[in-house]
């Protein structure tokens, strides 16, 4: 499946390791058309600045057009090299010689470094990129401490390294107190949500066909199924934010993954919550739709809903000025 960038590994190393090779040997471009790093080289600074903010939302994906404009550098220096020896540049090579500068290039540098580092001091991290900056940031804390051992008797450089140090300290309590965001939710998540609501049903009538012969019309419904895998698969792809690494995709696409898996198994437990709260309104028993109700006092009905009469009993001994009352009473 295509990706919406490649991964961090593909980015352009080497310098000219980024050359692209067309029909007959013939290089056709440095940098792939249409790819990120293209994009981010060839484009102005307020264009850059505007692709940053709405491609690159995530401080990793900052992070990796930080490397892809550092390897860009390096490609711009091999030209400088190569035309230093007098050889002279390809069309596309010159092409891109003419829309890049070194000044622009670290112009763009400078811009994607300060608002990494704002989104680091809002705290606008996942659990994934605090990590790396503890990491980071606990390695620096490590070297500063072993420069400052071996610094014994510079006073004035121990002193700036212990200056370093202090900063490094508050840096990682910062990082320490930030509470990690929840990733972005992927590009095509409704697309997506809703083949695997298709796929569901599919799922579970694979599940329980196993061990046995599948019958032509399951054979033709499952058919559907390994369709709807391979759209997911391509729609989770196309996802995939620029410059964004392996690890910080995965975690996307699990958190997407994991959030339908969850409602899913809610919507399953509605209607058993719905059958038990009804039982319980009437005491744990079913009562039935002809069930009728007595309050004490009330008549009798008969078969076709008239009072059924009630017999007179004989007055006998003592019972005898009740009764009296009683005919006393229906007169």
């Amino acid at each position: 499946p295509k990706l919406g960038a490649p991964p961090q590994s593909d980015l352009v190393e080497g310098g000219m390791a980024g050359l692209s090779i067309g029909h007959h040997g013939q290089p056709t471009a440095l940098l792939p058309d249409g790819s990120p790093q293209q994009m981010i080289a060839m484009s102005s600074k307020p264009i850059f600045e505007r692709m940053v903010k709405s491609k690159c939302s995530a401080w990793a994906q900052k992070k990796g057009a930080l490397a892809a404009l550092d390897s860009i550098k390096t490609l711009l220096q091999d030209l400088d090299a190569k035309l230093f020896t007098g050889t002279p540049l390809t069309d596309p090579e010159q092409t891109f010689y003419d829309a890049v500068s070194i000044t622009t290039l670290e112009e763009k540098e400078a811009f994607l470094k300060k608002e990494m580092q704002t989104q680091v001091e809002q705290g606008n991290l996942t659990s994934i990129e605090k990590d790396t900056l503890l990491n980071q940031n606990a390695e620096r804390l490590k070297k500063l401490s072993q420069d400052i051992t071996d610094s014994h008797g510079k006073p004035k450089k121990v002193e700036k390294l212990k200056t370093m140090q202090q900063k490094a300290e508050q840096r990682k309590e910062l990082l320490e107190g930030i509470t990690p965001k929840v990733p972005a939710r992927l590009r095509h998540e409704p697309e997506i949500t809703k083949l695997r609501a298709e796929m569901a049903p599919l799922l579970k009538m694979e599940s329980e066909a196993k061990g046995r012969l599948l019958t032509i019309k399951e054979t033709q419904t499952l058919a559907r199924k390994n369709e709807i895998e391979e759209q997911i698969a391509d729609l989770e792809a196309s996802s995939r934010g620029w410059f964004e690494d392996d690890p910080a995709f995965q975690a996307r696409l699990e958190v997407s993954r994991k959030a339908f898996a969850a409602r899913q198994k809610h919507s399953k437990k509605k209607p058993a919550a719905a059958k038990n709260a009804s039982a319980t309104a009437n005491g744990g028993f079913k009562v039935s739709s002809n069930s009728k109700f007595i309050t004490p006092g009330a008549a009798k009905k008969g078969a076709w809903g008239k009072p059924v009469a009630q017999k007179k009993s004989k007055a006998k001994g003592g019972n005898l000025f009740a009764a009296m009352m009683n005919d006393s009473d229906s007169d």
